[in-house]
Protein backbone atom coordinates (compact mmCIF):
# COMPACT_ATOMS: atom_id res chain seq x y z
CA UNK A 1 0.00 0.00 0.00
CA UNK A 2 1.44 3.41 -1.01
CA UNK A 3 1.08 6.14 1.59
CA UNK A 4 2.62 9.61 1.70
CA UNK A 5 2.21 12.60 3.98
CA UNK A 6 2.51 16.09 2.53
CA UNK A 7 2.13 19.67 3.73
CA UNK A 8 0.97 22.73 1.85
CA UNK A 9 -0.52 26.17 2.24
CA UNK A 10 -3.93 24.57 1.71
CA UNK A 11 -5.27 21.03 1.89
CA UNK A 12 -5.62 21.00 -1.89
CA UNK A 13 -1.98 22.06 -2.33
CA UNK A 14 -0.82 19.23 -0.08
CA UNK A 15 -3.05 16.71 -1.85
CA UNK A 16 -1.78 17.74 -5.29
CA UNK A 17 1.83 17.38 -4.11
CA UNK A 18 1.07 13.87 -2.86
CA UNK A 19 -0.67 12.89 -6.10
CA UNK A 20 2.31 14.11 -8.10
CA UNK A 21 4.70 12.01 -5.99
CA UNK A 22 2.52 8.90 -6.14
CA UNK A 23 1.75 9.31 -9.84
CA UNK A 24 -1.97 8.62 -9.40
CA UNK A 25 -5.27 10.46 -9.87
CA UNK A 26 -7.60 11.82 -7.18
CA UNK A 27 -10.08 8.99 -7.75
CA UNK A 28 -7.45 6.36 -6.84
CA UNK A 29 -6.68 7.60 -3.33
CA UNK A 30 -8.15 8.26 0.10
CA UNK A 31 -7.27 11.59 1.72
CA UNK A 32 -6.99 12.13 5.46
CA UNK A 33 -6.50 15.68 6.75
CA UNK A 34 -3.98 15.45 9.60
CA UNK A 35 -3.57 19.14 10.36
CA UNK A 36 -5.43 22.26 9.28
CA UNK A 37 -4.03 25.76 9.03
CA UNK A 38 -3.91 27.72 12.27
CA UNK A 39 -4.35 31.13 10.63
CA UNK A 40 -7.34 33.28 11.54
CA UNK A 41 -10.35 33.74 9.31
CA UNK A 42 -8.87 36.85 7.75
CA UNK A 43 -5.39 35.38 7.54
CA UNK A 44 -3.83 38.21 9.53
CA UNK A 45 -1.66 36.00 11.73
CA UNK A 46 0.96 33.37 10.92
CA UNK A 47 -0.01 29.77 11.26
CA UNK A 48 0.74 26.17 10.46
CA UNK A 49 0.52 24.60 7.01
CA UNK A 50 -2.10 22.01 6.22
CA UNK A 51 -0.92 18.38 6.40
CA UNK A 52 -2.55 15.39 4.73
CA UNK A 53 -2.01 11.65 4.49
CA UNK A 54 -2.79 10.26 1.02
CA UNK A 55 -3.25 6.49 0.62
CA UNK A 56 -3.51 4.68 -2.71
CA UNK A 57 -6.49 2.35 -2.65
CA UNK A 58 -5.73 -1.34 -3.12
CA UNK A 59 -7.13 -3.00 -6.20
CA UNK A 60 -9.95 -5.41 -5.36
CA UNK A 61 -9.28 -8.77 -7.05
CA UNK A 62 -11.91 -9.90 -9.49
CA UNK A 63 -14.27 -12.66 -8.39
CA UNK A 64 -13.42 -16.06 -9.93
CA UNK A 65 -15.77 -17.05 -12.68
CA UNK A 66 -18.23 -19.81 -11.77
CA UNK A 67 -20.82 -21.64 -13.74
CA UNK A 68 -24.14 -19.81 -13.70
CA UNK A 69 -26.79 -21.29 -11.47
CA UNK A 70 -29.67 -22.98 -13.25
CA UNK A 71 -33.00 -21.42 -12.35
CA UNK A 72 -36.44 -21.93 -13.67
CA UNK A 73 -37.72 -19.16 -15.89
CA UNK A 74 -40.92 -17.77 -14.35
CA UNK A 75 -44.06 -17.89 -16.36
CA UNK A 76 -44.64 -14.90 -18.64
CA UNK A 77 -47.42 -13.59 -16.46
CA UNK A 78 -45.30 -13.87 -13.31
CA UNK A 79 -42.30 -11.92 -14.62
CA UNK A 80 -41.73 -8.69 -12.67
CA UNK A 81 -41.71 -5.43 -14.52
CA UNK A 82 -38.22 -3.84 -14.66
CA UNK A 83 -37.75 -1.01 -12.18
CA UNK A 84 -37.64 2.48 -13.63
CA UNK A 85 -34.14 3.99 -13.80
CA UNK A 86 -34.16 7.05 -11.53
CA UNK A 87 -30.47 7.74 -11.99
CA UNK A 88 -29.55 6.59 -8.47
CA UNK A 89 -26.23 4.81 -8.37
CA UNK A 90 -24.99 6.63 -11.48
CA UNK A 91 -21.51 8.03 -10.60
CA UNK A 92 -22.08 11.10 -12.78
CA UNK A 93 -25.38 11.88 -11.04
CA UNK A 94 -23.86 11.37 -7.59
CA UNK A 95 -20.89 13.55 -8.51
CA UNK A 96 -23.19 16.36 -9.63
CA UNK A 97 -25.31 16.10 -6.47
CA UNK A 98 -22.19 16.29 -4.30
CA UNK A 99 -20.90 19.28 -6.29
CA UNK A 100 -24.22 21.09 -5.74
CA UNK A 101 -24.13 20.28 -2.01
CA UNK A 102 -20.57 21.60 -1.73
CA UNK A 103 -21.51 24.83 -3.51
CA UNK A 104 -24.51 25.39 -1.24
CA UNK A 105 -22.51 24.65 1.94
CA UNK A 106 -19.66 26.95 0.87
CA UNK A 107 -22.06 29.80 0.09
CA UNK A 108 -23.85 29.36 3.43
CA UNK A 109 -20.51 29.38 5.27
CA UNK A 110 -19.55 32.70 3.69
CA UNK A 111 -22.95 34.24 4.38
CA UNK A 112 -22.59 33.36 8.08
CA UNK A 113 -19.06 34.82 8.20
CA UNK A 114 -20.13 38.07 6.55
CA UNK A 115 -23.20 38.37 8.78
CA UNK A 116 -20.98 37.99 11.86
CA UNK A 117 -18.70 40.73 10.49
CA UNK A 118 -21.65 43.02 9.83
CA UNK A 119 -20.95 43.10 6.08
CA UNK A 120 -23.83 43.21 3.61
CA UNK A 121 -22.36 41.41 0.60
CA UNK A 122 -23.83 39.65 -2.43
CA UNK A 123 -22.53 36.18 -3.32
CA UNK A 124 -23.01 34.78 -6.82
CA UNK A 125 -22.56 31.04 -7.31
CA UNK A 126 -21.25 29.48 -10.55
CA UNK A 127 -20.28 25.87 -11.31
CA UNK A 128 -17.67 25.35 -14.03
CA UNK A 129 -17.86 21.72 -15.13
CA UNK A 130 -15.19 22.31 -17.76
CA UNK A 131 -12.63 23.33 -15.12
CA UNK A 132 -14.32 21.22 -12.41
CA UNK A 133 -14.53 24.23 -10.09
CA UNK A 134 -17.13 26.01 -7.99
CA UNK A 135 -16.77 29.78 -8.26
CA UNK A 136 -18.24 32.16 -5.67
CA UNK A 137 -18.12 35.84 -6.68
CA UNK A 138 -18.46 38.40 -3.89
CA UNK A 139 -19.77 41.95 -4.45
CA UNK A 140 -20.42 44.86 -2.09
CA UNK A 141 -18.97 47.75 -0.10
CA UNK A 142 -15.65 47.43 1.73
CA UNK A 143 -14.60 44.44 -0.32
CA UNK A 144 -10.92 45.45 -0.19
CA UNK A 145 -10.53 44.09 3.34
CA UNK A 146 -11.41 40.63 2.05
CA UNK A 147 -8.68 40.69 -0.61
CA UNK A 148 -5.59 41.78 1.31
CA UNK A 149 -2.07 42.15 -0.07
CA UNK A 150 -1.69 40.12 -3.28
CA UNK A 151 -4.94 38.35 -2.39
CA UNK A 152 -3.52 36.70 0.76
CA UNK A 153 -6.64 37.37 2.84
CA UNK A 154 -8.89 36.14 0.03
CA UNK A 155 -6.76 32.98 -0.26
CA UNK A 156 -7.05 32.34 3.49
CA UNK A 157 -10.83 32.76 3.36
CA UNK A 158 -10.95 30.51 0.29
CA UNK A 159 -9.05 27.80 2.19
CA UNK A 160 -11.56 27.86 5.06
CA UNK A 161 -14.48 27.88 2.62
CA UNK A 162 -13.09 24.78 0.90
CA UNK A 163 -12.90 22.98 4.24
CA UNK A 164 -16.46 23.96 5.15
CA UNK A 165 -17.93 23.14 1.73
CA UNK A 166 -16.22 19.75 1.39
CA UNK A 167 -16.82 18.56 4.95
CA UNK A 168 -18.25 15.03 4.96
CA UNK A 169 -17.82 14.49 1.20
CA UNK A 170 -15.81 11.68 -0.35
CA UNK A 171 -14.64 13.73 -3.36
CA UNK A 172 -12.93 17.11 -3.16
CA UNK A 173 -14.67 19.93 -5.04
CA UNK A 174 -12.41 22.94 -5.50
CA UNK A 175 -14.03 26.25 -4.49
CA UNK A 176 -12.64 29.51 -5.92
CA UNK A 177 -13.48 32.83 -4.26
CA UNK A 178 -13.42 36.05 -6.27
CA UNK A 179 -14.05 39.57 -5.00
CA UNK A 180 -15.02 42.31 -7.46
CA UNK A 181 -13.24 40.46 -10.29
CA UNK A 182 -9.91 40.44 -8.41
CA UNK A 183 -8.88 37.04 -9.83
CA UNK A 184 -9.18 38.26 -13.42
CA UNK A 185 -7.27 41.46 -12.67
CA UNK A 186 -4.58 39.45 -10.88
CA UNK A 187 -4.37 37.06 -13.85
CA UNK A 188 -3.78 39.94 -16.24
CA UNK A 189 -1.12 41.41 -13.93
CA UNK A 190 0.72 38.09 -13.70
CA UNK A 191 0.60 37.57 -17.46
CA UNK A 192 2.11 41.02 -18.07
CA UNK A 193 4.74 40.42 -15.41
CA UNK A 194 5.66 37.02 -16.87
CA UNK A 195 6.11 38.41 -20.40
CA UNK A 196 8.15 41.41 -19.19
CA UNK A 197 10.45 39.11 -17.20
CA UNK A 198 10.76 36.76 -20.16
CA UNK A 199 11.91 39.68 -22.32
CA UNK A 200 14.47 40.63 -19.66
CA UNK A 201 15.76 37.05 -19.49
CA UNK A 202 16.27 37.07 -23.27
CA UNK A 203 18.20 40.37 -23.10
CA UNK A 204 20.37 39.59 -20.08
CA UNK A 205 20.53 35.80 -20.54
CA UNK A 206 20.00 35.48 -16.78
CA UNK A 207 17.10 33.61 -15.27
CA UNK A 208 14.40 35.40 -13.25
CA UNK A 209 12.64 34.14 -10.13
CA UNK A 210 9.20 35.38 -9.08
CA UNK A 211 7.89 35.77 -5.54
CA UNK A 212 6.24 32.75 -3.85
CA UNK A 213 2.81 32.01 -5.30
CA UNK A 214 0.02 29.53 -4.80
CA UNK A 215 -0.45 26.74 -7.41
CA UNK A 216 -3.25 28.64 -9.17
CA UNK A 217 -1.06 31.71 -9.80
CA UNK A 218 2.00 29.64 -10.73
CA UNK A 219 -0.11 27.91 -13.37
CA UNK A 220 -1.03 31.30 -14.86
CA UNK A 221 2.67 32.15 -15.27
CA UNK A 222 3.50 28.77 -16.80
CA UNK A 223 0.58 28.97 -19.24
CA UNK A 224 1.34 32.55 -20.33
CA UNK A 225 4.86 31.56 -21.48
CA UNK A 226 4.29 28.01 -22.70
CA UNK A 227 4.31 29.04 -26.39
CA UNK A 228 7.51 31.12 -26.19
CA UNK A 229 10.12 29.07 -28.13
CA UNK A 230 13.06 30.68 -26.29
CA UNK A 231 11.75 30.41 -22.72
CA UNK A 232 11.18 27.62 -20.25
CA UNK A 233 9.51 27.84 -16.83
CA UNK A 234 9.63 25.59 -13.79
CA UNK A 235 8.92 25.76 -10.06
CA UNK A 236 11.37 25.52 -7.17
CA UNK A 237 10.98 25.22 -3.40
CA UNK A 238 8.43 23.75 -1.03
CA UNK A 239 4.92 24.99 -0.31
CA UNK A 240 4.00 27.65 0.67
CA UNK A 241 7.26 29.23 -0.58
CA UNK A 242 7.32 27.60 -4.01
CA UNK A 243 8.38 30.01 -6.79
CA UNK A 244 8.30 30.09 -10.59
CA UNK A 245 11.64 30.38 -12.39
CA UNK A 246 11.83 31.82 -15.92
CA UNK A 247 14.92 30.78 -17.87
CA UNK A 248 16.26 30.32 -21.41
CA UNK A 249 15.74 26.93 -23.05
Amino acid sequence: MNVVEKTGKTVEDAVQAALAELGVSREQVDVEVLEASKSSILGLFGGRDAKVRVTVREEIPAEPETAPAVTEEPAEAEKAEPAADDGSGDPAVEREEERQETAAAAKAFLENIFAAMGMDLLIEKFISRKEDEIILKIHGEGIGVLIGKHGQTLDALQYLTNLAGNKGHRSWNRVILDAENYRERRRQTLERLAKNLADRVKRTRKKAMLEPMNPYERKIVHMSLQNDPAITTYSEGEEPYRKVVIDLK
